[in-house]
């Protein structure tokens, strides 16, 4: 018998929630035993390369590049699970959202205090460039999200008995210790 799939990615956010999956510590062994990932950091493959039982994003969605990878994990996911504050809510990328883009852009690359070498006044401007969005968006106002795991981190045993339970396919148990809301 296979094993479930997962895969996991990381839109705007610092990349905590993914050390919070490697906080699992030893028991990422049984996950290994349990699950193949796909398209992961975990395991450095950059792209689908079969169907997915179980998606896991952690971030928002603040570019035009967010949006695309979270559409194509919806696509491609049995199963989207939003992981962490930036995920669910838009986290400390959010805190622009009350800022216009352009003047975000202006502090970032004209006016900020560490800017003083762009004497040219230089805006990038290639079209590899991922377009800002207006705000961040949570990822449930771009795709439905199936399940949501709350906490920036999540503690780890959140995660691992959210994982086991999907996989097991047993009634999530989540006793108020291991749910974290700040």
């Amino acid at each position: 018998m296979s094993k479930p799939v997962i895969a996991t990615t990381s839109l705007a956010g610092c990349f905590g929630c993914h050390m919070s999956i490697l906080d699992i510590d030893e028991r990422i062994l049984q996950l290994i035993e349990l699950v193949e990932f796909n398209k992961s950091p975990v395991d450095d493959i950059k792209t689908f390369t079969k169907p997915v039982d179980i998606g896991i994003i952690e971030g928002g969605c603040c570019n035009s590049e967010n949006v695309e990878v979270l559409r194509s994990f919806r696509k491609n996911c049995k199963i989207l699970i939003s992981l962490g504050e930036c995920a669910i809510m838009g986290g400390l990328p959010a805190m622009r959202n009350g800022i216009p883009v352009e003047e975000c852009i202006e502090e970032a690359y004209l006016n900020g205090p560490t800017v003083q070498l762009n004497k040219e006044r230089i805006l990038p401007n290639d079209d590899e460039l991922p377009m800002l969005l207006d705000r961040v968006y949570p990822c449930h106002e771009i795709v439905k999200i199936d399940y949501f795991l709350p906490g920036c981190p999540p503690r780890a045993d959140l995660i691992w008995e959210a994982l086991v339970a999907l996989i097991t396919g047993n009634p999530l148990k989540l006793p108020y210790e291991v749910v974290k809301f700040d």
